[in-house]
């Protein structure tokens, strides 16, 4: 009978210790291309936004960039999942209106300007889904010389708009978006 009352409470604490073991979370490690987020504008205190991009950000780390986003070949604007952007406002990518939503945000990299693509899927794992029957935007990407290690979007006002900068490497690539006047 001593037995079976100690036995009850030893079951009942062996019990409740295997079950938190069971239900603790394990976390990941941090990503090696962490994922950030540029908007514009860009303080953190202005919630009426007029873009934003969620993207990771991969480093050279003595890397050729031509080798991590070859010229000429859809790129994924970043690592990991395909960049999405998000437009809260219509606006113009050249002649082309993009109504506000989520989108995929790829690139084509070139020698001398690079391409960019709004895309309508979205949730995609890199490149490898991109399908071009869903581009609702392509505009030009002019080029100039820059020095970043991490990839990094960032915008700037400009006159009737917004620019957007992509740099990474020796190369900065820049696109416009026009507002839309109504």
């Amino acid at each position: 009978m001593k037995n079976s009352k100690l036995f009850t409470p030893i079951a009942f604490t062996l019990m409740l210790l295997a079950s938190l073991t069971n239900e603790a979370q394990e976390f990941q490690p941090l990503d090696k291309s962490p994922m950030d987020v540029a908007s514009f504008p860009s303080s953190y205190k202005i919630s009426d936004k007029t873009v934003k991009v969620t993207y990771s950000r991969p480093q050279l780390k003595g890397r050729a960039l031509s080798k991590l986003a070859p010229a000429g070949k859809v790129w994924r604007t970043g690592a990991n999942e395909a960049a999405q952007i998000t437009f809260y406002k219509p606006m113009m990518a050249g002649k082309t209106l993009i109504k506000p939503g989520t989108y995929s945000l790829f690139t084509i990299p070139g020698e001398k300007e690079w391409t960019m693509i709004i895309n309508s899927e979205i949730n995609l794992w890199g490149a490898y889904y991109y399908n071009q029957k869903y581009d609702v935007a392509t505009m030009q990407a002019t080029i100039t010389k820059g020095e970043t290690e991490a990839f990094s979007i960032a915008f700037t006002e400009v006159d009737n708009g917004i620019q957007m900068h992509l740099g990474w490497g020796p190369v900065i690539a820049t696109t416009n978006f026009t507002n839309v006047v109504k």
